[in-house]
């Protein structure tokens, strides 16, 4: 009996195979050790590997592409319908081997190590920008303790601290001013190090065509057209921009009963990192309409003076995602709309 099909449920150190012919008979259900994986898919006859799409997933799947195998990556809220019992290792292997031979399931492009140094530069900057977020409101929280209120955003906590070091703010211990001092020590590092992040992002992008062409949409900085450019492999796979707009759950949820269809709230899912850099790039594009109208698309303030601000930035992503995903597969830039007469 010839393995036709095989699914692998990885982990650290001990994966689970799950392998069946091409009459759907199971041939091999046993766990491998890490250095076993390789020399176990050397063996095999050319074969459909099915993955859950998840950490250490491309690697494992450029790793087996190697050997000769088609690798076929899935997202795991779709695999998991076709587990059948109790949450086990064997039991999520055996339904990864058979959702990817569903002819209506989606697949995850494998990414190359390329795209994932540059993913790797993005999630480094988000994390350091949190332990930043983290920083600051902890120098807030402290100081609101000895009567002082501090205003938001970066610059003004590091003022505070330089004052405090200074020995301008007598109503605050020295105890309390040196774990200041400390915390805005911590702060000072991070932005050196975000710097650097950002150079290399910039460096990046100047040599990505496909980053540059998106940096020409309104609301799309250096950060998310690097971003989409690192994270979207073949955009061609979607069929239309709504199709891109979903994958990142910017499209809104559908019930439909007895004939009547209802909308809800956008679905939040798919990208994560990707929906929350649109939806912050749009709510700047917002301010901007705001304050000066004649400076953005005349469709932004049209529909704000129709509907709340979330729901217009929302709408503003929704529509910036749809744009992204006609530039990245028929080329180009992005064209501003022409104006209609009056």
């Amino acid at each position: 009996m010839e393995i036709t099909t095989v699914g692998i449920d990885l982990a650290k150190s001990i994966f689970q195979v799950h392998a069946v012919d091409a009459a759907g008979h199971v041939v091999v259900r046993k766990a491998l050790r890490r250095a076993q994986v390789v020399p176990f898919f050397a063996k095999l006859p050319r074969c459909v590997v099915g993955i859950e799409a998840c950490g250490t997933s491309h690697h494992w799947a450029r790793e087996l592409m190697r050997l000769g195998h088609e690798v076929r990556l899935m997202p795991p809220a779709y695999v998991k319908p076709y587990v059948k019992r109790g949450k086990t290792d064997a039991n999520d292997a055996a339904a990864i081997c058979e959702a990817v031979t569903r002819p209506s399931m989606r697949f995850v492009p494998v990414k190359s190590t390329e795209q994932q140094a540059a993913l790797a530069l993005h999630r480094t900057r988000d994390l350091l920008v949190k332990q930043r977020t983290q920083l600051v409101n902890m120098i807030r929280g402290l100081l609101a303790e000895f009567g002082i209120e501090m205003a938001r955003g970066l610059r003004h906590a590091l003022e505070l601290a330089a004052r405090l070091s200074a020995g301008d703010a007598a109503e605050v211990p020295p105890l309390a001013q040196r774990v200041v001092t400390g915390l805005a020590d911590q702060i000072g590092a991070l932005q050196i190090q975000l710097t650097r992040l950002e150079k290399e992002l910039l460096a990046w992008h100047r040599d990505s065509d496909l980053s540059q062409r998106l940096a020409t949409i309104p609301g799309v900085g250096i950060v998310s057209a690097t971003a989409l450019a690192a994270s979207v492999s073949e955009p061609e796979r979607f069929r239309s921009g709504r199709q891109f707009a979903a994958s990142l759950g910017l499209t809104p949820l559908q019930n439909c009963s007895g004939g009547k269809e209802r909308l809800g709230r956008i679905s939040r899912m798919g990208d994560r990192y990707l929906r929350r850099l649109l939806v912050v790039g749009m709510t700047s594009l917002v301010r901007r309409a705001k304050a000066t109208p004649t400076s953005v698309d005349p469709r932004l303030p049209a529909l704000l003076q129709r509907k709340p601000v979330r729901v217009v930035t929302v709408a503003a992503a929704n529509r910036t995602a749809r744009v992204a995903w006609a530039i990245m597969t028929r080329g180009g830039t992005y064209r501003a709309p022409a104006a209609t007469a009056a």
